[in-house]
């Protein structure tokens, strides 16, 4: 009985050794890959016709603004600003009547002087994967600039490759590291998270019709 507790107990330890490393390798991985892509500067970025931004909530549990939020806005305004893209694709979660956040992220935009004709909503990207999927397939983009925090836009940008597109990212301000340490912490699972939805051919939640961008 000893001797099967032991071999359960080398098993479980072999598991969460393997689980470490997989972490540490999907996050140097998709780091290393995505940093050519990636910039804090707009004159690093090329021309696209589109930007995809990727949604996060306008407040915190506390009521407090999220930061992350109102920077991923400055930052893409600041890209639409600057000639480089002429439309935005807005894709967050919409699971609940009383939580939009792509509309909340239009409305911001539109109060920083964006038209709303510039502006397409996705309300089905529940998942990072699915933002970037659906940008592809549903609104038809090939090449597009992804908005985000710096960590977000490396998995985003991955993602997007990995999935036959053109993409590049236009970082926005992260936090500072104490109050985005919980967020840090999280997307060093995400980040293998993406490699298993790869290797394992996860798709979008939902489909849809197809969204014409001029």
């Amino acid at each position: 009985m000893r001797k099967i507790i032991k071999n359960i107990f080398k098993f479980f330890l072999l598991l969460f050794v393997a689980g470490i490393v997989f972490i540490a390798w999907t996050n140097y991985s998709i780091k290393k890959e995505s940093h050519p892509y990636i910039s804090y500067h707009v004159k690093d970025l090329p021309a696209a016709k589109t930007a995809l931004l990727l949604g996060t909530s306008k407040t915190l549990n506390n009521g407090f603004p999220n930061v992350y939020f109102y920077n991923r806005i400055y930052t893409t305004v600041e890209l639409y600003k600057s000639g480089k893209i002429q439309y935005i694709i807005v894709s967050g979660d919409n699971s609940r009547k009383d939580y939009n956040e792509p509309e909340d992220m239009q409305v911001a935009l539109m109060e920083h002087g964006i038209p709303q004709d510039k502006i397409f909503l996705d309300f089905a990207g529940f998942r990072t994967l699915d933002s970037v999927v659906r940008a592809k397939e549903i609104f038809g983009q090939k090449k597009i600039i992804i908005v985000s925090q710096k960590f977000h836009n490396e998995r985003a940008v991955f993602l997007a490759r990995q999935n036959g597109m053109e993409a590049y990212g236009f970082n926005a301000e992260d936090v500072n590291k104490y109050a985005g340490f919980k967020t840090n912490m999280r997307e060093y699972l995400a980040k293998a998270k993406a490699y298993w939805d790869l290797i394992f051919g996860v798709e979008p939640k939902f489909g849809g019709d197809k969204v014409l961008i001029p």
